[in-house]
C-alpha cells in the first residue's frame, strides 16, 4: 500500500477522476473539504465532526441522536454539577470494567495487539490515563508536572517527551491498570470535595510545557474533556476486541 505522511501540499489541492476506493485516511484534516458526485459506499468514518452536510443535510445532530438512543449513558457523560460529575466517573469506569472483563479471557498477548493499525487495548488504556493528566492536572489543576511516564499521547503531540513522556516504556497491563486506578482516584478525590464555584471558575493559563496548550478554562469544561474522550476509547477497544475475540476462539 503507498503511504502519504505528513504532505501539507494537498491542502487546497484538488482530486478529479480517481479511484479512492479502500483508502485509509487517519489522523487526516478533512475541515473544509468539499466533495461532490463522490461515491461513498460502505465507508466507516469516526472523529471530530462537526457542520458535515450530506446532500444539503447537516448530519451530526442526527448522529448525536443515534448515539444517544443506543448508548444512554452518554447523556450522564456531560455533567455540570459535582454529584453529576461523580456520576459520569461512575460512568466511564463500568463501561471500562466491562471491556476489562471481556479482555481477561483473552491471552495476554491479545491485550498488546494491534488490529487494523489502531492502538492496541493496553495503548488505548494508556491513552486514558494521558488524557486525565492533560485535562485534569495540567488543565484544570494547573500542576507543574502531571504527565505520567507510560501515557500515551494522541499521535499529533510530537513532543511528549519534552514534558515527561517516556516513549520507549514497555508496561505490564497490570502497571497500566495501576497507574489509570491511581488517576482515577486522585480524580475522585477531588470531585467529593469540590463545589460549584471551583468547578465554574476560570482558571489558567498552565503555562507549564504540556497539552492541552495554555488558555483560560473552567473544570467543567476540562473534566467534560475527559468524559467524553472515555467513552470513545472504550467503543474502540470494544470494537477492536470483537475482532480479537473472534481470532482466539
Amino acid at each position: 500500500m503507498t503511504r502519504f505522511v505528513q504532505q501539507p501540499d494537498y491542502e487546497g489541492a484538488e482530486f478529479i477522476d480517481l479511484s479512492m476506493a479502500s483508502a485509509t485516511f487517519r489522523e487526516v484534516d478533512l475541515s473544509g473539504a468539499r466533495m461532490r458526485g463522490v461515491l461513498l459506499l460502505d465507508a466507516d468514518i469516526d472523529g471530530a465532526i462537526d457542520g458535515l452536510r450530506v446532500n444539503g443535510v447537516e448530519i451530526m445532530p442526527l448522529i448525536e441522536a443515534e448515539l444517544d438512543r443506543l448508548h444512554p449513558e452518554r447523556l450522564r457523560l456531560q455533567p455540570t454539577t459535582p454529584e453529576t460529575m461523580r456520576d459520569a466517573v461512575d460512568v466511564i469506569e463500568e463501561l471500562w470494567q466491562a471491556t476489562l472483563r471481556r479482555a481477561s479471557v483473552l491471552p495476554e498477548e491479545a491485550v498488546h495487539r494491534s488490529v487494523n493499525d489502531e492502538w492496541s487495548l493496553a495503548q488505548t488504556l494508556r491513552h486514558t490515563i494521558f488524557v486525565v493528566d492533560a485535562w485534569y492536572g495540567h488543565a484544570a489543576a494547573l500542576r507543574p508536572n502531571p504527565f505520567h511516564p507510560i501515557g500515551v499521547p494522541a499521535s499529533f503531540i510530537t513532543n511528549g517527551t519534552e514534558f515527561g513522556i517516556d516513549e520507549s516504556a514497555a508496561p505490564t497491563l497490570g502497571e497500566i491498570l495501576a497507574v489509570r486506578a491511581e488517576r482515577i482516584a486522585d480524580l475522585r478525590a477531588y470531585l467529593a470535595q469540590v463545589t460549584q464555584e471551583e468547578l465554574d471558575r476560570v482558571r489558567g493559563p498552565n503555562t507549564a510545557i504540556g497539552c492541552p496548550p495554555p488558555a483560560e478554562r473552567t473544570a467543567v469544561k476540562c473534566l467534560q474533556v475527559i468524559f467524553s474522550d472515555q467513552w470513545a476509547h472504550v467503543q474502540f477497544a470494544d470494537r477492536d476486541l470483537a475482532i480479537l475475540e473472534q481470532e482466539y476462539a
